[in-house]
């Protein structure tokens, strides 16, 4: 089997830290998402990867990923020239994936527990398709799949107005090579896409076999920054405990919290898991490091309480008050010089000096 992660999209609600980069680069517990996606294809056995990259700054994506060989991958790149839907992107690949079943996979979605049974499952039951669906509160606004009684799909509808179940399809497809004869037949739709739910709704009304399986656990779609701080959240609920780097006074760890190498956390300061401390962060006395925060590499906290938020890599933080469920670009610097509010939420894009 091959896979293709999904790189593309503009991003404009996560703006504006997609100002300066693809939103699947963005880290949540100090890995990128589209990295977690890569790894999980990877563990699964497939390591003939395709990556559709779009038109944000897609060098980035080539610079973390390179030929894949430090992933334990085999990586190709496709240019997307610009989003079309997700059908068009799958469309690019036939070359690529040639005559072999493959996996596309959002590049912005993460999956407690992965995707490995689901490819055992693909495999044996020889589905010509397979959809993995999630179970959401809010299903328009997504693709929806509609069931008989007797639990079979019959119908697919992207983002419809009254939903006929809550299960929505998530952003991996299970798909042989067939699907690219549905696509060469599919018009844009209302949102000026060719719909991967139309080309899937073909394949089973031409008689195809298409399989669903119910994901165990949770599943999340970061389209958001609310999504990303809770995908955050989720990730170091599974962190595992390490300290690589050096810790003055024992008391300053509490709970389940992960040091990287040359990291230095000085006596006076504390730190509440789960949370993650990247290489090379300084966390000086004094400063308070809350739950389900991400603080990333050669960062400096030198004052003040974050909690319950993301810090990317390069930063300087030097605050009287408190940063709560915000997100911190690379290489940006926080200073107040006055006691203000008890609390800030902050989204601020990378290369960003806020003074208050």
């Amino acid at each position: 089997m091959k896979g293709v992660i999904l790189h593309g999209g503009h991003g404009t609600r996560l703006r504006p830290l997609t100002h300066t980069g693809p939103k699947q680069l963005i880290p949540v517990a100090n890995k990128p998402i589209s990295q977690y996606v890569l790894e999980d294809l990877r563990d699964s056995g497939i390591k003939d990867i395709a990556i559709i990259l779009g038109d944000i700054m897609p060098e980035k994506v080539k610079n973390h990923y390179g030929d894949g060989s430090k992933f334990g991958a085999r990586i190709t790149y496709i240019q997307q020239e610009k989003p079309g839907g997700i059908a068009q992107a799958v469309g690019l690949t036939e070359d690529f994936v040639k005559d072999s079943p493959f996996i596309v996979y959002l590049g912005d979605n993460l999956l407690k527990g992965g995707i490995s049974k689901c490819v055992q499952e693909f495999k044996q039951k020889n589905y010509d398709a397979m959809i993995l669906l999630c179970e959401v509160e809010e299903p328009q606004q997504f693709g929806v799949a509609e069931f008989d009684k007797k639990g079979n799909i019959v119908r697919l509808i992207e983002k419809p107005k009254k939903p006929p179940s809550n299960y929505a399809l998530t952003g991996i497809y299970f798909l042989k090579p067939v699907v690219f004869e549905m696509i060469r037949k599919l018009k844009p739709s209302w949102r000026g896409e060719l719909e991967i739910t139309e080309a899937l709704q073909m394949l089973m009304d031409a008689g195809y076999k298409v399989g669903h399986k119910i994901v165990e656990g949770w599943w999340k779609d970061t389209g958001t920054i609310e999504d990303i701080i809770e995908a955050n959240t989720l990730m170091l609920d599974g962190l595992e405990p390490r300290i690589e780097g050096t810790v003055e006074d024992k008391g300053s760890i509490q709970g389940r919290v992960s040091v990287g190498k040359n990291a230095y956390i000085k006596k006076g300061a504390l730190v509440r898991g789960p949370a993650i401390i990247g290489a090379n962060t300084r966390i000086e006395k004094d400063v308070y490091i809350g739950p389900y925060t991400s603080i990333g590499n050669n960062v400096q906290i030198k004052k003040g309480e974050i909690e319950n938020s993301i810090v990317m890599d390069n930063c300087t933080i030097e605050i009287d008050t408190k940063i709560t469920d915000s997100m911190i670009g690379a290489d940006s610097e926080i200073i107040t010089n006055n006691k203000g509010p008890k609390g800030h939420k902050l989204i601020v894009g990378e290369n960003s000096k806020i003074v208050f």
